[in-house]
């Protein structure tokens, strides 16, 4: 339980120091740990003192007002938490800093960098961008690291989770696939804290009525159809099926991997114009929400679908 915990301990502070955390060190004394919020983010500062303070020597957050001519109000106000001297701390520094400046770990982030981490990370330094309710963003501010240790991080989140982030004209990680952006959101669902609701994706409920209509899927051309109109809403029997995988947080992870990240090798593929039945709508759409998938794409999933049976 002890080495659990440690390893967890690791992973907060992992996330952390990839996000809003810092060591300092004045000449001729120890390191100490420190993070920095926004007044508003008073309970995100607590919570994370809470989980931090039984393995280093952390005091609470204190209230921290500074004057600043570049905002409105000529003054900032956050919360600092800032920790007496350790040796776990000694050891951070000399792991993430060479000569006073914070570098990427690459062994131990590699090492550390799960779940929760990640979910540290975004909370602190990530930033969701919606627009008429759709998810189009998921920014991880990096700047204060090069390049070089942004194309590090890169290839860790693609070799550890199936993320894969670019780098924009101000040196931030970014999410721009849909689909994507929704996988990301659910890694990282069960650490959000209830404070940092303005980085959930939220989805408004729809009651629509569905009736047939005529649509265009594209298919890959393995996929051979004789009797397109039948054969693809026969194939979307399956859809309440695949919306019981994606619903489910755990399923949905695997599925994610194994079946839909597959969906973005180019393929050549052939286009159907079909008549979609009216019982499909509403599963096609919630799963497309859900996803981010396109209707085609869906469709191709229930092609690949392995059943004993078809519901």
């Amino acid at each position: 339980m002890e080495e659990e915990m440690s390893s967890r301990f690791h992973s907060q502070i992992c996330g952390k120091l990839l996000g809003d955390g810092c060591i300092i060190k004045q000449t001729g004394r120890k390191p100490r740990f420190q993070f920095m919020h926004r007044i508003d983010d008073y309970e995100w500062s607590n919570y994370c003192y809470m989980n931090l303070k039984s393995f280093i020597p952390l005091n609470g957050p204190k209230y921290k007002r500074a004057n600043d001519k570049r905002v409105k109000r000529g003054f900032t106000e956050s919360y600092m938490v800032q920790s007496r001297t350790s040796d776990i701390i000694t050891l951070l520094e000399k792991i993430w800093y060479y000569k006073k400046i914070k570098q990427i770990p690459s062994d131990y982030v590699d090492s550390y960098l799960n779940e929760e981490a990640l979910a540290w990370w975004y909370q602190d330094d990530g930033h969701l961008k919606m627009a008429n309710g759709t998810p189009r963003k998921v920014i991880l501010s990096t700047d204060n690291f090069t390049t070089s240790e942004n194309q590090q991080i890169i290839g860790i989140l693609q070799q550890k989770f199936s993320l894969y982030f670019s780098l924009d004209s101000q040196n931030r990680l970014i999410l721009y696939n849909q689909s994507q952006i929704l996988y990301f959101h659910q890694l990282v669902r069960p650490y959000l804290h209830s404070s940092m609701d303005r980085k959930v994706i939220k989805f408004n409920e729809e009651n629509k009525v569905f009736s047939p209509k005529r649509t265009t899927i594209y298919l890959p051309t393995n996929i051979h159809i004789k009797k397109p109109t039948n054969e693809i809403n026969l194939k979307l029997n399956l859809l309440p099926h695949l919306y019981k995988i994606i619903a489910s947080r755990e399923s949905y992870l695997d599925f994610y991997k194994k079946r839909i990240l597959p969906l973005r090798t180019i393929q050549p593929r052939k286009s159907y114009q079909i008549i979609v039945e009216q019982k499909h709508w509403f599963y096609l759409n919630i799963i497309k929400k859900l996803t981010g998938l396109n209707y085609s794409e869906i469709v191709n999933l229930c092609f690949k679908l392995e059943l004993t049976r078809q519901i």
